[in-house]
């Protein structure tokens, strides 16, 4: 039997297995990191920080159902000197990506500032789309000019690799904008996508919602947003320059998911749902299936398919 490569390669950047977590899951403590550490994904995704630590929303802010999840988190996390001291006293065997998420422009250009200081830093994740900070007040994921500029100021300090976490588009016109603006500067990649903002759930025994902040509304992740992950996915695939990966980011539970990531663009993928549900046992069984689906379909590798999807002739 052939041996099947599905390791990914991120504008150079080396993954033993092109699926990891995706930022915000169980990413955040001490032993979450250290778990993700010594698990089969093919790298670490730390949660998005801030400068200094948050507690976020006020609780129940997260709450799943059969097909999706629903979340307001608000961005709790430790602060980005403890993911970086993490780095420094742990040993590390996988790329780390440093997601960080500033609540203004000036945050976000001292945490990338202070990232480029970090030596196990691979690379970074910039979070522009976080749909859920009760307090955010510049949100740029559609404003294109203010996106450009801020990128282009990044770009006169920045030495690392350097990715955005994108928010899902739904007009083609939005995402060709976005790519024309990403492909004027050396970014490494992009993550598409984060949780679709504004969806609410509701339990009808209580008649109520099931999250307490922003009375009920929060970013949709699970099975359920994957028509939109892959959408955007292909989309950017076609405008962006092809040295600029994508990861894809959105209902993934099983190698078929996977698979059509990857069929649609993707270079790796990340799993937050899915983590969330079953632990870091998760990336195992993932690469088990996303093999045997290879296999069966006599594919050596994800370059046989990445990018393929075919239209109805």
């Amino acid at each position: 039997m052939k041996k099947i490569d599905i390791t990914a390669s991120i504008n150079g950047i080396k993954l033993p297995l092109c699926i990891m977590n995706a930022s915000g899951v169980l990413c955040t403590t001490d032993q979450e990191l250290s778990n993700l550490l010594n698990s089969y994904s093919g790298g670490v995704v730390t949660k998005s920080c801030t400068y200094k630590p948050r507690e976020g929303n006020i609780s129940p802010r997260y709450f799943e159902w059969n097909i999706g999840s629903i979340n307001s988190m608000g961005l709790p996390n430790l602060g980005i000197n403890f993911y970086l001291n993490f780095l420094e006293k742990n040993k590390i065997n996988k790329p780390i990506f440093l997601s960080i998420s500033g609540l203004s422009t000036e945050e976000n250009y001292l945490l990338i500032q202070k990232a480029n200081q970090s030596s196990k830093i691979t690379a970074i994740e910039l979070n522009l789309s976080c749909p859920n900070i009760i307090e955010k007040k510049e949100m740029l994921d559609c404003n294109f000019d203010g996106i450009s500029n801020f990128i282009e100021n990044i770009f006169r300090f920045n030495k690392k690799p350097l990715g955005i976490k994108l928010p899902p588009y739904f007009h083609d016109i939005h995402i060709k904008n976005m790519a024309l603006i990403l492909n004027r500067f050396p970014i490494f990649f992009v993550t598409c996508i984060n949780s679709l903002p504004n969806g609410i759930f509701i339990d009808v025994n209580k008649e109520s919602v099931v999250i307490r902040p922003k009375k009920g509304f929060g970013g949709i992740g699970g099975s359920i947003i994957k028509p939109f992950a892959l959408a955007n996915i292909h989309k950017f695939y076609t405008y962006l320059r092809k040295d600029i990966s994508i990861i894809g980011c959105g209902g993934i539970s099983s190698g078929k998911d996977i698979f059509e990531h990857i069929l649609c663009g993707a270079t790796a993928v990340q799993i937050g749902t899915q983590f969330m549900k079953e632990g870091v046992s998760v990336f195992e069984r993932l690469k088990k299936e996303l093999i045997f689906i290879l296999e069966k379909k006599n594919y050596s590798s994800l370059n046989n398919f990445k990018g393929k999807l075919k239209n109805l002739q």
